[in-house]
């Protein structure tokens, strides 16, 4: 196996090409479509690159919130039952934090330019974003 380039590299390059000379050489549906996979490769190089650890935050979040081990499918369909029979709800201390949490990791996976996004991210950090 090759280390360099990494799979992110490889996505970002493709997704750069798509963006730079495809949509720029060509017109219509085709630039389009040329935008459309560029910005879904564009996602899948965030998630290569953000998931593992946003994804172990999330399970120590849940882990805590339901006091047991469990896999991020099994606690997050434990949490959503609970929360959907009434069990836990916004006063249940740390579930409003960890529903925040797991919005803006999925948020800057999916949408990082998003302008809420980008305006929490600044009233968080002190406008430093």
């Amino acid at each position: 196996m090759q280390d360099q380039p990494t799979p992110s590299e490889v996505i970002g390059a493709v997704a750069a090409f798509l963006k730079n000379v495809v949509t720029v050489q060509t017109t219509g549906a085709t630039s389009f479509q040329a935008r459309v996979a560029a910005n879904a490769l564009e996602m899948m190089r965030r998630q290569l690159d953000l998931a593992p650890a946003e994804d172990a935050a999330e399970l120590e979040r849940l882990k805590a919130l339901l006091g047991h081990d469990g896999t991020l499918a099994d606690l997050n369909a434990e949490l959503s039952r609970r929360i959907g029979a009434g069990e836990l709800d916004l006063t249940t201390p740390g579930l409003s934090d960890h529903l925040w949490a797991t919005t803006m990791a999925k948020l800057a996976v999916d949408q990082p330019t998003y302008a809420a996004y980008r305006a929490e991210l600044a009233s968080r950090d002190g406008g430093h974003s």
